[in-house]
């Protein structure tokens, strides 16, 4: 069902429009120039309501972090958020991730963060899921050798997979784990991470690194097996 648009939603993002980039393309190899003295350019891959943006670029407010969203009903949310606690280093994109060649010029963005990305559990959809190797060979371009994905997921099955794609593709993997918080809260959590905590259930997180010029050769899609928990419909 598609998601009914906010009240209002048109003018509270127009009264946000100062961190909204609305010609994405036009910046591509220029993004650090949006931030004096920017040490690194950052991406994230579906901000959400902006919990985790916010508070990572208050955090390091010499990174310039550039939050990708197709749903502008929670990218308004994000940008006002951003906005009210006058957050100079966020830059928002309203648009769909698979438009990232377009955005990044190669080797332009020193980090990626895939948080909580919808599943897509049935396999016929696999290719939609963020962790998918279409898109992880995107992300690949986008950083240099060095680079990193932080990714986090609540799904077991979905975590498995990912990490099966990116050492398919050639990432290195660090800093696995099963359940982040575990030993208490680390890091700065989205909205649904925080719920997560609260009910106690585990959060799965990892880092890929590229550490290399070129990537794997993409998989045939037709080989490929599905993961435990995942619709085979």
């Amino acid at each position: 069902m598609r998601m009914r648009n906010k009240k209002n939603l048109i003018p509270r993002m127009e009264k946000c429009a100062a961190v909204q980039v609305f010609d994405p393309a036009a910046m591509r190899g220029r993004w650090a120039q949006l931030l004096p003295g920017c040490r690194q350019v950052r991406a994230e891959m579906g901000c959400g309501k902006g919990a985790f943006t916010a508070g990572t670029a208050r955090a390091e407010p010499d990174v310039l972090l550039v939050a990708l969203e197709k749903v502008p009903n929670a990218m308004v949310t994000a940008m006002e958020r951003v906005c009210a606690e006058q957050i100079q280093n966020v830059r928002f994109i309203d648009t769909d991730v698979a438009n990232l060649p377009d955005i990044f010029a190669p080797g332009e963005v020193s980090v990626i963060y895939i948080n909580f990305p919808d599943p897509w559990p049935r396999k016929k959809e696999a290719k939609h899921r963020l962790t998918a190797p279409s898109f992880l060979a995107m992300y690949w371009d986008a950083l240099p050798v060095g680079g990193r994905i932080e990714y986090k997921t609540d799904q077991p099955w979905l975590f498995d997979w990912s990490l099966e794609q990116f050492a398919a593709l050639g990432y290195e993997l660090r800093e696995v784990t099963r359940d982040l918080h575990e030993h208490g809260p680390v890091g700065i959590m989205t909205n649904y991470e925080a719920r997560f905590f609260e009910q106690g259930l585990p959060i799965h997180r990892c880092v890929a690194v590229k550490t290399r010029a070129e990537h794997a050769p993409l998989p045939e899609p037709e080989k490929r097996r599905h993961a435990p928990g995942e619709e085979t419909k």
